[in-house]
């Protein structure tokens, strides 16, 4: 047996036991996702879902949220107030137990909270120890309790400060520069996903304050979900005035425990479908068993409707695509025990959850068309134009199937592929222009490096059906290049390059092509959105030399600050186009992986996202002109 060396001993005093909190500071992004903009929001959602299940419970009415001064968040309700009392197995008192150990809470046995949104008792302990500080109020039986921790430990024990008449708990936090590598909170974040949870409650008046600028907003929808939908569809044109609302309850599991759903939907003009479920207030951005009841008893109502009315042609049949054409829904589900995939929630899993959704819907739509037959035919009328159109589209992407390597000569001409076959190892770069796409072909790696020029704008997927979207000949040529289909054939797996870099000019028409691609890649490639796969270049504004030297600036902070280090007399030239850079400037700047600097796109919030898209990318003149009207000052150094 060979020896081992004292440095290489694995033994018993190898194993490290992490106490308390030190196992989310050691590893934080398990528990909140990330430690960028994204985990640093996630604190201020799992600190807010814990009021939210108050409300549920039908303990609180108000829920107040402070982005203050000095980088911290407050989040305050007016629900029972967190325990205080000594607990009578740990010794120490319930709110210490419930902010400083993982899985402490009062949302296992269903006797607090019937249904609950944060059901893993990790969330508010998950953001004591990661925040520089933290401090607890409490307002219950008459008293006033407060405990204050830093980075998780407490610094000392619950204090009584006085009396009081209300309930309620207030938590204040300050993220921990030490874990985050961003510390500011976005507004438009923030208060969209504030505004969605009023949405989804509508006996609920959420205020979110800005205490940074002086500003504030109250969101209280007496409409719930139906107004969600109305607000979703302001930039798209209505098939019926009115959103179609379903609810139902089914007991499930004895004792009362059933499962109470909720659905609004509403038809437009659109090609997308625009479907959004939660659970228990919890956006399942995966969907799971409850979204595929609702496609179920989409599809078979309304099969069910057309053949009773005689609406389609013998043998004919609705597909799930066709009948959720410009659907706009919004599904909450509410259950006392959800089974969702990991902390992240974002699949549900529970079996029965699929079988009461398709039930109530089933039930609700047949009787919702039958007393609305006006509504009816609309519907029917877009479904059957849409399954049409997708036969038209199975004929159209014959001609865009991926070819076998064998079959590379297939390959779009204008397209100058990679001889890397590996495409973990290859990048394709869709660059604006036939000038700037000669210059990319001359100064890129051909080794793993592509390139597809593109002539002028491609067509606006958001306006347009698949079929007609498959008449674009650089939409087929990217298709083509791609190698991974579109629509219900896209398979990712078959994707030829996973870096699939959008370069276009540092202008509006440079910033309108990349949105029409990216429309294009959110709306019929989603997965390469998710995976990772899209990226923006980012070319650089302006070059500054002075004798022989010389640099690139991204940015106007940049130039202002090589203006300091070249000092007087530097020049400078300030690109407006790709095609203004040679090959080796070209590569140097923006196509170089050591020196590059690339822009990943990712979906943070869905429904933010879609409605972007539907607002810039849409028919309505209105939203998109006020949303130009309220970002404008966001936008600046844009030519025009």
């Amino acid at each position: 047996m060979a020896e081992v060396s004292d440095n290489n001993r694995y033994g018993a005093e190898e194993i490290q036991v992490l106490e308390g909190l030190e196992a989310v500071r050691r590893r934080p992004s398990m528990y909140i996702g990330s430690t960028s903009s994204r985990g640093l929001h996630h604190l201020v959602y799992e600190v807010v879902d814990n009021s939210i299940d108050e409300a549920m419970a039908g303990y609180a009415k108000h829920i107040v949220i402070t982005l203050e001064t000095d980088g911290g968040v407050t989040v305050e309700d007016d629900g029972r107030g967190i325990p205080v009392e000594t607990h009578p197995h740990y010794g120490k008192s319930a709110l210490e137990l419930v902010l400083t150990v993982l899985h402490a809470g009062g949302k296992f046995d269903n006797k607090s909270y019937t249904v609950s949104g944060g059901l893993h008792g990790v969330g508010v302990s998950v953001v004591n120890a990661l925040s520089e500080e933290l401090e607890a109020t409490v307002w219950r039986d008459g008293k006033i309790y407060r405990q204050r921790f830093q980075r998780g430990i407490p610094l000392g024990s619950v204090e009584c400060l006085g009396e009081t008449e209300g309930s309620g708990t207030k938590i204040y936090f300050r993220p921990d520069p030490q874990i985050f590598s961003t510390l500011e909170f976005d507004y438009d974040t923030l208060q969209h996903h504030l505004r969605n949870l009023a949405f989804l409650n509508k006996d609920l008046e959420i205020v979110f304050r800005d205490a940074r600028r002086g500003k504030e907003e109250r969101f209280h929808f007496k409409g719930g979900i139906v107004e969600f939908v109305t607000h979703l569809n302001r930039s798209r044109e209505v098939l019926h005035p009115e959103p179609i609302y379903i609810s139902g309850n089914r007991d499930v599991g004895g004792e009362g425990m059933g499962i109470y759903i909720e659905l609004a939907m509403q038809y437009t003009d659109a090609f997308a479908e625009n479907i959004h479920t939660f659970v228990n207030n919890i956006n399942t951005v995966e969907g799971g068993t409850h979204l595929s009841g609702l496609r179920a008893a989409l599809t078979r109502t309304l099969n069910d409707y057309t053949k009773e009315h005689g609406l389609l042609k013998n043998g004919e049949s609705l597909s799930g695509e066709d009948v959720r054409e410009g659907l706009t829904a919004i599904l909450s589900v509410k259950l006392p025990n959800p089974q969702f995939e990991g902390q992240t929630k974002t699949k549900l899993g529970n079996s029965e959850a699929r079988s009461v959704v398709e039930s109530i819907v089933s039930e609700g739509l047949a009787e919702y068309l039958l007393e609305n037959p006006s509504v009816a035919e609309q519907i029917v009328k877009k479904a059957v134009l849409a399954a049409r159109a997708r036969e038209a589209a199975r004929k159209a992407r014959d001609l865009t199937r991926r070819k076998t390597l064998l079959e590379s000569t297939s390959l779009p001409g204008k397209l100058a592929d990679c001889s890397e076959r590996d495409p973990a190892k290859s990048e394709l770069f869709i660059v604006e222009g036939e000038s700037a796409g000669g210059s990319a072909k001359q100064g890129r790696d051909r080794r793993f490096q592509a390139i597809l020029p593109l002539r002028g704008k491609i067509l606006n997927v958001e306006k347009a059906r698949l079929d007609h979207i498959l008449e674009s000949e650089a939409i087929r040529n990217l298709i083509t290049a791609l190698g991974c289909g579109i629509g219900n054939e896209f398979d990712i797996e078959r994707t030829r390059y996973h870096r699939i870099i959008i370069m276009c000019d540092a202008d509006v028409d440079g910033a309108h092509i990349a949105t029409l691609l990216l429309t294009l890649f959110f709306r019929h490639m989603r997965p390469l959105i998710d995976e990772g796969y899209i990226y923006l270049a980012q070319p650089p504004l302006y070059k500054i030399w002075k004798g022989k030297k010389e640099a690139y600036a991204y940015s106007e902070k940049e130039l202002e600050a090589l203006f300091e280090e070249f000092g007087d007399n530097a020049n400078v030239q300030r690109y407006k186009g790709l095609g203004e850079m040679n090959p080796q400037q070209l590569w140097e700047t923006t196509m170089d992986p050591e020196r590059r600097v690339l822009k990943k796109i990712e979906i943070e919030d869905a429904i933010r996202a879609e409605e972007l898209f539907s607002t810039l990318m849409g028919d309505a003149v209105e939203p998109r002109r006020e949303f130009i009207f309220n970002h404008a000052a966001d936008v600046i150094n844009l030519d025009v």
